[in-house]
């Protein structure tokens, strides 16, 4: 087979969600936001470091009878904020969103400032950040001030 002719297709979703725009090598993360693990019985198409036009490669995950809630795309909007969320209905795309960092994050990273109340384990407080900086990203905790860089979300998500 010729190489213009080798294409994989992955075939539409009924119902759910299509993930489009991920900054490549990012599909892992996303995935582990929404806790998707493969053990859901969710059918599941993950691409990764495919050609885009507007990022040179990106990363695209269709999961099927699914929707996401508010909490998980201003996660993703952390860790991909070039990614748009398309959802699906009997095969048509009903509604497309870019995702966007919100000016407060709450609950969605634990602070790395081990003696921050959020921390304690006899304090009820969720963890809270106000955005400082949107590009670079830039966070800073609410209770304590410790500022958080764009390269260290990655390792403080709580999913």
């Amino acid at each position: 087979m010729s190489p213009e002719r080798a294409s994989l297709t992955v075939s539409k979703i009924r119902d759910g969600t299509v993930i489009d725009h991920i900054p490549a090598g990012k599909a892992l993360t996303v995935l582990r936001i929404l806790s998707i693990t493969g053990k859901e019985g969710l059918r599941t198409a993950v691409l990764m470091n495919v050609e885009s036009r507007k990022l040179g490669r990106k990363d695209i995950i269709k999961i099927e009878n699914r929707e996401l809630s508010s909490k998980e795309v201003n996660a993703i909007a952390l860790v991909a904020p070039t990614a748009t969320i398309n959802i699906i209905r009997n095969y048509v795309v009903h509604k497309k969103l870019r995702v966007e960092v919100p000016e407060n994050i709450v609950g969605i990273l634990r602070c790395p400032n081990p003696t921050c109340i959020t921390n304690r384990p006899r304090e009820p407080v969720t963890p809270r950040f106000k955005v400082t900086s949107k590009s670079p990203l830039v966070l800073q905790c609410v209770y304590c001030g410790t500022i958080i860089r764009e390269d260290e979300i990655e390792k403080l998500l709580t999913a």
